[in-house]
C-alpha cells in the first residue's frame, strides 16, 4: 500500500515519496497513466478510466500495484488532501524497481504506483472555449501502439511544442495518407455541413479517449449524428466546425488549423452545446 507524503507542495501517493533511478518509468518509459478530471467535487469517468488503465496494464503485462478495488480510494485521498474540487487526477503504473535491463525484470518485482492531484481554475478552461483554439498538423511519427496508454510521450512533446512555438494550442498527427489521427494529448473531431460528428475509429491508430466515449452519450442526448470514420485535413479545414477533446479539454472548439480559420473563424454553437452538457451525461464519483 503506498503512503501519501507532502512533496513540493503538493500530497502525493508513492511507496517511497521518491522515483528511484532505476524505476523502469525513469529509464524505459515502461509504464502507463491515466488523467481524469476533477470538476465540482467529483471525479469524471473513474470506472471508464481505471477500466482503460487495466487494459493498458495488460497489453503490457505490468500487474497491478494494488488491489483494483483500492486504487479508487487512493484517488480520492490523494483529491482529498490536495483539496482539489476542480482539476485533475494523475496516477502513474510502472514495471517497478529493477537493476537496468531491457528485458523483464524477475517474477515478483513490484509495479511502482504514482498518484498526485492538483488544481485548475474551469474559468480558465472556459475562457479558452471562448475563443477557440488554433492547432497545427504534424507528421505521424510514433509508434504503431498508441491504442496503449504509454509514459512514453516524447514524439508528443515535441509535437506539442511545436505546436506553442507556432501560437497554437494542439498539434494533430497526420498519416502520410493525409489523414487526420489524433492531436498530441487529445482525439480530433470535425462536424460535417450536416451537422455530423466525425472522429477516426479507435480500434487502431488512436487512443480511445474515454471523454470522446463519454462525447458519444452527450451526442445522442443531444440528436446528434456520429461518424466514426477518417477525415483529411483539407475536409478538416472545410468542416462547419472542429474540436478536440480530453479529460483536461472536454470538447475544445477549434478556430484554425495551421493557419486557416475553419468556417467563420469563431467557436462552432455544436461543439459549445456539448461542452456544456458534458457533466450532466459523465459518470461522477464523489471526491
Amino acid at each position: 500500500m503506498p503512503r501519501i507524503a507532502y512533496v513540493n507542495g503538493r500530497y502525493v501517493a508513492h511507496a517511497d515519496a521518491f522515483v528511484h533511478i532505476e524505476d523502469r518509468g525513469y529509464q524505459f518509459a515502461d509504464g502507463v497513466y491515466e488523467v481524469c478530471e476533477v470538476a465540482r467535487g467529483f471525479i469524471v469517468d473513474m470506472p471508464r478510466h481505471l477500466a482503460r488503465l487495466d487494459r493498458s496494464l495488460r497489453e503490457l503485462s505490468i500487474g497491478w500495484p494494488v488491489t483494483p478495488g483500492v486504487l479508487p480510494l487512493i484517488l480520492r485521498e490523494v483529491v482529498r488532501r490536495n483539496h482539489v474540487a476542480n482539476g485533475l487526477v494523475y496516477l502513474q503504473v510502472t514495471r517497478g524497481v529493477a537493476s537496468r535491463d531491457f528485458v523483464f525484470p524477475a517474477a515478483g518485482t513490484k509495479p511502482s504506483l504514482v498518484v498526485t492531484a492538483r488544481k485548475a481554475d474551469p474559468a480558465v478552461a472556459a475562457k479558452r472555449a471562448e475563443s477557440g483554439i488554433k492547432v497545427i498538423t504534424v507528421p505521424e511519427n510514433r509508434w504503431d501502439r498508441v491504442d496503449i496508454k504509454t509514459v512514453g510521450l516524447l514524439p508528443n512533446v515535441l509535437a506539442k511544442q511545436k505546436a506553442r512555438e507556432a501560437g497554437a494550442h494542439e498539434a494533430w498527427f497526420v498519416d502520410a495518407d493525409g489523414t487526420v489521427k489524433e492531436g498530441g494529448s487529445s482525439n480530433a473531431w470535425i462536424i460535417t455541413r450536416d451537422g455530423v460528428l466525425v472522429t477516426r475509429p479507435a480500434e487502431h491508430g488512436i487512443l480511445r479517449g474515454i471523454t470522446r466515449t463519454t462525447l458519444f452519450e452527450v451526442a445522442a442526448k443531444l440528436g446528434l449524428t456520429v461518424e466514426e470514420r477518417g477525415f483529411s485535413v483539407a475536409e478538416a479545414k472545410a468542416a462547419r466546425e472542429a474540436f478536440i477533446s480530453s479529460a483536461t479539454t472536454i470538447a475544445m472548439p477549434i478556430v484554425s488549423i495551421d493557419g486557416v480559420p475553419v468556417a467563420n473563424g469563431h467557436p462552432g454553437s455544436i461543439t459549445l452545446s456539448l461542452r456544456q452538457a458534458f457533466f450532466d451525461v459523465a459518470e461522477k464519483s464523489p471526491a
